[in-house]
């Protein structure tokens, strides 16, 4: 059951991240981060963290947002809050 909210989650935040950056969902691979993604750049960064914050209810500190940077990262961290 575990396994099945990780995957509802990663695909949350895969929704997100293609409606903020602009692009479609089957392009935010595995490895999707602000170095390989051209349009997540420091303006789209801050929108990603709002829409996050407000599709998952939460709120991230400082520490953490300037460390979201990939999507590894982002799930890491809604899993560490219990998604």
């Amino acid at each position: 059951m575990s396994e099945e909210r990780v995957d509802v989650v990663e695909v949350r935040v895969r929704g997100v991240l293609a409606r903020v950056l602009g692009m479609p969902m089957e392009g935010i691979t595995d490895e999707a981060s602000s170095e390989t993604i051209a349009t997540w750049d420091s303006l789209r960064h801050i929108s990603l963290i709002l829409e996050l914050e407000e599709a998952f209810s939460v709120r991230f500190s400082g520490e953490e947002i300037v460390e979201m940077l990939s999507l590894k990262e982002i799930v890491g961290r809604l899993r560490h809050r219990g998604f």
